[in-house]
């Protein structure tokens, strides 16, 4: 059973208008949402490939109960912490005639320690047999919030994957989890340093491995692939060549991906492919819509034609 959790989920309401011209009315399409937030992306990704997941995560107000319903629209299981405030939400703009977009978002309301424990609760009750944790902290949470999921996932001996940057990351890493997903950048400050050459990654990537930070490291190159790192080996798997459009939601994407490989049991060479395959589709479109079923499989190909099990 795949569990996510998203303390810090997000109301996404998008926009179209031809350009942003200041001081003046400016009148745009009717709004889009979209249920947004780390674990709940993923939870969206898993059922764009037909699998299944519980989206566990705090919602309160209109803002809560229209992710509630979208998330139930789509077929996706979710779990509810009540909350006695409005869910956050973010603005999108998109320009037709610049093709630029324009991201607000809103910092949310703190959550309370009776809210976090709830949580917590919730987590143990389920005793998943994958965790995806995944996403910002909510003002209010501890910096070691994500590091005492990680010691719950170790005692339930749930697989706990995690994808947060900053000092969020590297306190739940020195608590040990089973997979991290870091970019280069997010790479760098887990060991310390300011720059990477890319040569140097799989080493890097080991020694966070060596520490006790994860056993499995997948490490984000954007549109050079990714990198696969155990603590025996390492494998570079290559992005399929796509005409990008959004880059925002590809990491869930690629979450999404590797999860549902790892729920089914297959390798992790499999995992990545699929991981790769899935967060390459996710920036083939806007930035709420994850990726298409059809274009990740037909990218899966691609993948598995440059790096052959």
């Amino acid at each position: 059973m795949i569990l996510t959790v998203t303390l810090n989920p997000v109301l996404d309401k998008s926009v179209s208008i031809d350009k942003i011209v200041p001081d003046q009315k400016l009148r745009c399409s009717n709004p889009i949402c979209y249920a947004g937030g780390g674990g709940i992306n993923v939870s969206k990704g898993i059922r764009k490939l037909e699998g299944n997941s519980i989206a566990l995560f705090p919602s309160g107000g209109a803002n809560g109960k229209k992710i509630e319903m979208i998330l139930s629209e789509a077929g996706i299981s979710t779990q509810i912490v009540p909350v006695d405030f409005e869910t956050r939400e973010s603005f999108i703009v998109n320009t037709s005639m610049t093709h630029q977009q324009y991201r607000f978002n809103t910092p949310g309301e703190p959550v309370s320690s009776e809210i976090l424990q709830t949580i917590f609760e919730k987590i143990i009750s389920f005793k998943p047999e994958i965790l995806v944790v995944s996403g910002s902290l909510p003002l209010g949470a501890p910096m070691n919030t994500y590091a005492e999921i990680a010691k719950l996932a170790k005692t339930l001996g749930s697989k706990m994957i995690l994808d947060t940057s900053g000092d969020a990351l590297k306190s739940a890493a020195e608590s040990g989890v089973y997979l991290l997903k870091p970019n280069i950048g997010e790479l760098c400050n887990l060991v310390g340093v300011e720059s990477l050459e890319l040569d140097l990654v799989d080493e890097a990537a080991q020694s966070i491995i060596e520490k006790g930070y994860c056993e499995v490291a997948v490490v984000s190159l954007g549109a050079a692939g990714a990198l696969l790192v155990t603590k025996d080996s390492y494998q570079h798997f290559p992005a399929p060549p796509v005409k990008k459009v959004s880059t925002v939601g590809a990491g869930d994407s690629m979450v999404a991906g590797m999860t549902l490989a790892l729920s089914e049991g297959k390798s992790l060479v499999e995992m990545v492919q699929l991981g790769v395959a899935c967060g390459t589709a996710g920036t083939m479109n806007p930035r709420a819509t994850l990726f298409k079923k059809k274009d990740g499989h037909t990218l899966l190909h691609y993948v598995k034609r440059k790096n052959k099990i």
